[in-house]
């Protein structure tokens, strides 16, 4: 449930309605406004909220008391109504600006992470993805360099001033990855891996999370819920395609799953053309769509030499394909009153 205190409210009043709801076995999030402190109590069960709400708004400095009545509490815009603003350095992620971050499936080599480096960063991207640690399919497909790899994207982001995204897949290397990434990425594959989520929950650094392959939309929403009980609100989720019938493309990129996000929650929501659609010759359009379907940001697979890629050279632009992009992203974005 939400505690909204009059503008009036004092210290005493806030710490007053804390209290009483830890004392009832609340959590609490306390959320300060220019006019209005927002206290968000957690844990409520359905049969309690009627009676805990009444009793709550007696006390002095309340104006209101909302319970919430969706499965994910603190990623809904109930529980917090403006868009959140997530900051990576001096790049704002859920405000007007499009944040594309942009780079390799892999790291595959120092040469091939720092030209894709400099290729993206020219043409407009702020953010340089890259994986470490890869999950594949096929327990014989190329795994990542692992700490290496963490070390060429650090390199990377020191060259040319980027931030990093990264994956990480394992609950023991949550610590080793922060060391060296400015940006958690949680795939598809551990959408619903809770250990890790718990974990990520514990940091202090922004998360990227991904729809599962076959998870709905509330499901994407209670696995965010997890890591945000850690106390980590630094969270932003991608739209990267679901697995359905059809087979032409590699996922279906849910392009409706965006502006659903935007009436559910209060979360930034990224894109992912790239895997939504598996094809090269695909990106462009989608991360169009994107952008026109209220998109805060784009997640985009960039390759030097797309055919030489130990993964997913398929669906990467090569340096030409994705400067051209760019420059049609900006258009699409100012057409809908945002920037790229």
């Amino acid at each position: 449930m939400i505690v909204i205190m009059t503008s009036r409210a004092t210290e005493d009043d806030v710490n007053g309605v804390i209290a009483a709801l830890e004392e009832r076995g609340y959590g609490i999030h306390l959320s300060r406004g220019v006019e209005k402190t927002i206290i968000g109590a957690i844990g409520a069960l359905d049969e309690e909220k009627q009676i805990v709400a009444q009793q709550i708004e007696t006390l002095p400095g309340v104006e209101r008391v909302i319970p919430i009545l969706k499965p994910y509490k603190l990623a809904s815009k109930e529980f917090h109504p403006e868009p959140t603003i997530i900051n990576v350095g001096d790049i704002a992620i859920g405000g007007r600006r499009v944040v594309v971050m942009a780079g390799p499936c892999s790291v595959e080599s120092e040469e091939q992470v720092l030209e894709t480096a400099r290729v993206v960063r020219e043409a407009g991207a702020v953010i340089l993805r890259g994986g470490a640690f890869k999950p594949s399919t096929s327990p014989y497909g190329f795994r990542g360099l692992a700490k290496e790899g963490l070390e060429l994207l650090r390199m990377a982001a020191r060259e040319t001033g980027l931030r990093i995204i990264t994956e990480v897949m394992d609950p023991r290397d949550v610590e080793l990855v922060s060391d060296y990434t400015d940006i958690l990425q949680i795939g598809t594959r551990n959408m619903t891996n809770f250990v890790l989520l718990r974990e990520v929950g514990l940091t202090r650094k922004p998360v990227l999370l991904k729809r599962g392959l076959s998870s709905t939309i509330e499901e994407w929403l209670q696995a965010a819920e997890y890591i945000m009980l850690g106390g980590n609100f630094e969270v932003m989720l991608c739209e990267r395609g679901i697995r359905t019938f059809e087979n032409y493309t590699r996922n279906t990129l849910d392009i409706s799953a965006v502006p659903a996000v935007k009436e559910l929650s209060h979360l930034p929501i990224i894109v992912d053309p790239s895997h939504g659609a598996g094809r090269a010759s695909l990106v462009g359009p989608l991360a169009c769509a994107a952008i026109a379907a209220g998109a805060d940001g784009l997640l985009i697979e960039v390759h030097p030499h797309p055919e030489k890629a130990l993964k997913d050279g398929f669906q990467s632009l090569r340096p030409e394909d994705f400067r051209r992009l760019t420059v049609e992203l900006a258009a699409v974005a100012a057409a809908v009153g945002r920037e790229l």
